[in-house]
């Protein structure tokens, strides 16, 4: 299995831990977040959903796989907590250590 990048395990570590403040930190400042189509922008929007679907509903990350393809890394997660259940790809870009881009999958 390839290496997960340091910017998505920073993420994967601090949604794990509960740590709002570095979940967003592993983001770019303009980052666009993805879930199922709905789109958050910037550091407000990461913050918000972090709060509405992501920690703040007590989720956790496990890594079941990752991929690369050029510049977009993929990530298979089994999410666990207080809301979704089960297992989504995770689709990320990268820019100086930070996630610039993150796309969840159904």
């Amino acid at each position: 299995m390839t290496e997960v990048p340091s910017a998505v395990q920073r993420m994967i570590d601090a949604t794990n831990a509960g740590d709002h403040d570095a979940f967003v930190a592993a983001f770019a400042p303009d980052a666009v977040l993805v879930d199922w189509g709905k789109a958050y922008e910037g550091s407000a929007g990461i913050a918000e959903w972090d709060a509405s679907d992501n920690i703040g509903r007590s989720a956790r990350f496990a890594v079941a796989d990752v991929d690369r393809e050029a510049d977009v890394w993929i990530l298979t997660l089994d999410v666990t907590g207080g809301g979704f259940n089960g297992t989504s790809g995770f689709r990320f870009e990268l820019a100086d250590d930070l996630i610039t881009r993150m796309e969840i999958q159904p």
